[in-house]
């Protein structure tokens, strides 16, 4: 069995995991501000987000575009200043969350749909996408906390994890951005899926809070891999040099207020056999 090592600690909460540029760029959501970290371990801080940060991006330009979650905007750095790409407040019901961006620029946003931290009964909600220009609109509905999100290496199909509905729900995508043909890609049980990554084999790495692990699944639900973790795993990224590091972003909790009580979230990291593909 593959284990976890800690790359970095000390975080309140880590999210949104993407390896780019020779290092990991990542979310400290409840510590308001997006961080990365190399190989070695060395922390730098990007950029401040008062409204907590999420799902990362960039456009072709190499414009990251990053989630501003409680005021429900997609935000874009441009000369180390956050400006307001896209305002999504009107579609989205609830805190925005992770994103995935193509390679023509559309960032496929999610939403939790209803307040988690207060315990509201989970309700559907809907996936946003935003133009490379700045629009946003509505792609997909009746979806269960949209959450970690991938898109194929031939850009024709998203997979995106409905957290409330353990599953991975696949669509094809249309040349406008637009989203159809839905189906289930795989069943998870009692596996709520968070962060996903996509490898080279088509699999797909499933970071699972529910269960305190992350777990490689192919088409059709079938679990080649489980690693378990101390804490629980919240999101996960394929990347290093040869994207063959699995990064795991964990914390004891995934509550506001305990995060910033007692910060617990860590980078840790494993070396798998088959590399990253696609986006992120």
């Amino acid at each position: 069995m593959r284990k976890l090592t800690t790359l970095l600690d000390g975080l309140k909460f880590g999210e949104g995991p993407r390896w780019h540029d020779g290092k990991l760029f990542f979310s400290d959501m409840h510590g308001g501000r997006v961080m990365t970290v190399d190989m070695a371990g060395r922390a730098e801080n990007v950029c401040e987000v008062p409204h907590n940060p999420s799902g990362l991006g960039w456009m072709p330009d190499g414009t990251m575009l990053v989630v501003s979650m409680e005021d429900k905007k997609l935000m874009r750095l441009e000369n180390g200043r956050l400006r307001m790409h896209a305002d999504m407040s009107a579609l989205a019901p609830r805190s925005c969350n992770d994103m995935v961006v193509d390679s023509k620029g559309r960032a496929y946003v999610g939403n939790f749909g209803f307040d988690l931290h207060k315990n509201e009964k989970p309700c559907a909600t809907v996936l946003i996408m935003v133009t490379p220009d700045g629009k946003p609109r509505v792609v997909a509905d009746d979806l269960m906390f949209p959450n970690g999100t991938v898109i194929t290496p031939d850009g024709r199909t998203l997979i995106v994890g409905e957290s409330f509905g353990r599953r991975l729900t696949a669509f094809d995508i249309a040349a406008d951005g637009s989203l159809a043909n839905r189906r289930v890609w795989a069943d998870l049980g009692k596996n709520v899926p968070d962060g996903i990554a996509l490898d080279a084999e088509g699999a797909i790495w499933v970071a699972s809070p529910t269960q305190s692990e992350v777990i490689r699944v192919k088409q059709g639900g079938e679990v080649t891999e489980r690693i378990k973790v101390a804490t629980d795993a919240f999101a996960c990224m394929l990347g290093g040099p040869d994207r063959k590091t699995l990064f795991v972003l964990t914390a004891a909790s995934s509550d506001p207020a305990a995060c910033k009580a007692k910060p617990s979230g860590k980078v840790e990291v494993t070396p798998v056999d088959v590399p990253g593909a696609g986006l992120p």
